[in-house]
């Protein structure tokens, strides 16, 4: 019977673990980096075996801009160089968000309007938990446009903005 009760209990707290890894929102807050003033929010939403990625950014300079997620959950440094390259699991080479070829983190661009503010909403291949999970790793925002092609980071210049994606509750 003693048996029983902690194969029962071990057997629960496995599946409560196993509950908790499955992760359906996280979130990332960007700071400033390379003397920019540029902030924001990126919110992503699991729906069904794709992830929704809302984005909402504030004072960029108008057009577009490289919008990534980078290995490293670390945006330390005043360059954002501590996030590392883009979050490349299957090593692929450099894409747009809709190419058959790209990184896992290849977002593409975000366009900011006159005023500077940008909206994106995409939904993709992302996973927010297991061993490709994108939890841990940092959103970088870019100075100039990404041309979508060029290895590693399609040409699009200076991080500007940056934050840890995390576990939302």
């Amino acid at each position: 019977m003693k048996t029983i009760v902690i194969s029962l209990t071990m057997l629960c707290a496995l599946a409560a673990f196993a509950h908790a890894q499955d992760v359906t929102k996280a979130l990332a807050t960007l700071q400033p980096k390379s003397g920019s003033r540029v902030i924001g929010t990126v919110t992503f939403t699991k729906m069904g075996d794709e992830v929704q990625v809302s984005a909402k950014i504030e004072n960029l300079t108008p057009g577009q801009h490289g919008f990534h997620i980078h290995e490293k959950g670390d945006c330390s440094t005043a360059d954002a160089a501590s996030a590392g390259g883009h979050f490349n699991p299957t090593h692929q080479h450099h894409g747009g968000p809709n190419t058959t070829e790209r990184h896992a983190g290849d977002l593409g661009n975000i366009d900011a309007n006159a005023s500077g503010k940008a909206h994106l909403d995409w939904k993709g291949k992302l996973k927010l938990s297991g061993d490709d999970s994108i939890i841990g790793k940092s959103v970088v925002v870019h100075e100039k446009a990404d041309d979508l092609k060029t290895d590693p980071a399609g040409n699009s210049g200076a991080r500007i903005a940056c934050g840890v994606i995390e576990a939302a509750k």
